[in-house]
């Protein structure tokens, strides 16, 4: 192609806030487009339905960035991303993924997922009895990101006091934007997490119990298991898609709704458009951006557009899922929109195998605030709002006010869960 690339300006506020209208420019550009990415990289944004459905399943694609052309591509990749190439389900190819996912998803069952919905609830019921009785709460810091993180943190059988630091450590290592982040602070921060990881499995080993994370150890294929590099890569994208992508589905779905009253009044009268309502936030404005990375094992064609082998191609699910050939209206937020067939969880071999659990806390978080926190608003201008720069998209805060309530009155009696203390 003889355009020059673009740049994500993801250093410019404005288009952090709102990167719609150059995503609707670039893809009425055409069907690719070149554009520069963090570190200065050069990559082929893929910005219709089509084409990125049909790339996310072609296996000239690769995930593995080994197979990328520009050294400086894994050169600049932080430590624990080159550590976990080889280990890690998310960056890996058949046979190594096929092998991975086959063992992981013997421990992270749907039958395990759907068992957590008592203690979802009654995890949220417990972090919004501290803010219904004041009126106003920052429900970013307050509740979209303690709930996940509490979610995963139970189920890989994380202590309550390891939780902040693990937080810390996984804040500082996804640091992204136009630039990329301090190496030193990043590689530091991986020492700290592979080390407590480390450790954490060794006790789990000796110690297993009834979490994830022992059945991870125990999952095994016709006799082989995981290696504990695959075990430290694995709790790591666990712990990392098990609450980054969640807060910013709950934090994102919530904004969307507040910005359009219609839809908030309709959800409230209408709770059983609830699931319907979660995937319309993961396309209308999802928690990746701008989209999915992969890797030209060969010369691609897509849309008429030759890419070359080695090339970087970005698969930009938030460009695609705004794509007026598959979606009717597809800037309108639209809660009762049937066939929502996103892209927000990926496609092919690689959808996010976390994905029904980010479903089911979206569902319970955000109908719960609906029901709880009655007048529920914006407490700055909308334009205010402060959104999180880089490829992992929703509010750094969400300050709301709403009519205060008496605490614990206003909800039902919490589903019982022996044994487990509610988080501090």
């Amino acid at each position: 192609m003889s355009q020059q690339p673009v740049l994500l300006p993801y250093a410019d506020p404005a288009f952090v806030a709102d990167p719609f209208p150059l995503f609707r420019r670039l893809r009425e550009d055409g069907p690719v487009r070149r554009a520069v990415i963090a570190g200065g990289l050069d990559a082929w944004l893929v910005t219709r339905y089509a084409d990125g459905l049909a790339a996310l399943s072609d296996p000239r694609l690769s995930s593995d960035a080994r197979d990328a052309s520009d050294p400086r591509l894994v050169a600049q990749l932080p430590a624990f991303e080159r550590e976990s190439l080889m280990s890690n389900m998310l960056r890996s190819d058949p046979p190594d993924h096929t092998r991975l996912r086959r063992l992981v998803s013997k421990a992270f069952t749907a039958r395990r997922v759907a068992g957590l919905r008592p203690r979802i609830q009654e995890i949220t019921d417990r972090l919004l009895d501290a803010v219904v009785p004041a009126g106003r709460a920052e429900l970013v810091a307050d509740f979209a990101l303690p709930l996940p993180v509490t979610v995963i943190s139970e189920l890989l059988g994380v202590p309550v006091d390891d939780r902040y630091d693990f937080q810390r450590w996984t804040d500082a290592m996804l640091v992204r934007g136009e630039r990329m982040p301090d190496p030193v602070v990043v590689d530091a921060a991986w020492r700290h997490m592979r080390a407590y990881l480390t450790e954490h499995l060794e006790s789990k080993r000796a110690r297993p119990g009834d979490d994830l994370l022992s059945a991870l150890i125990s999952a095994h294929d016709q006799e082989e298991r995981l290696s504990h590099d695959e075990l430290v890569a694995m709790t790591f994208l666990l712990l990392v898609a098990g609450y980054v992508t969640t807060v910013n589905l709950i934090g994102g779905g919530i904004a969307a709704l507040l910005a359009h009253p219609d839809q908030l009044a309709l959800l409230r009268d209408r709770p059983r458009l609830l699931p319907d309502a979660v995937e319309e936030f993961l396309r209308y404005d999802g928690p990746v951006s701008p989209g999915i990375a992969r890797f030209a094992r060969e010369d691609v064609e897509i849309g008429g557009v030759t890419i070359p082998r080695g090339a970087t191609v970005l698969v930009a699910s938030a460009i695609a899922d705004r794509d007026p050939a598959r979606f009717h209206d597809p800037d309108r937020l639209d809660i009762t929109r049937r066939d929502n067939g996103h892209l927000a969880f990926g496609h092919g071999i690689h959808y996010c195998l976390g994905a029904p659990l980010a479903r089911l806390e979206g569902q319970i978080a955000i109908g719960t605030v609906l029901r709880r926190l009655p007048d529920l608003a914006l407490a700055v201008p909308p334009a205010e709002l402060e959104w999180r720069p880089g490829g992992l998209r929703g509010p750094a805060r969400l300050p709301v006010t709403f009519t205060p309530a008496g605490g614990t009155a206003d909800r039902p009696a919490p589903c019982a869960s022996p044994g487990v203390e509610p988080p501090a």
